[in-house]
């Protein structure tokens, strides 16, 4: 194997390794948010009643 492809190699590793342990995406900040609007107006009508 030639050294350009061991360093490839190497570097592909590398990349996958990083890659697994610094994910920049965090599924909480997008889709687990708490109840919204509707759902706050229901409770409000709930409490007045």
């Amino acid at each position: 194997m030639s050294l350009s492809r061991r360093l490839a190699v190497l570097v592909a590793r590398c990349q996958a390794l990083l890659g697994s342990v610094c994910h920049p995406y965090h599924p909480e900040l997008h889709y687990m948010r708490g109840p919204g609007p509707k759902c706050r107006a229901r409770q409000q009508a709930a409490l007045r009643d």
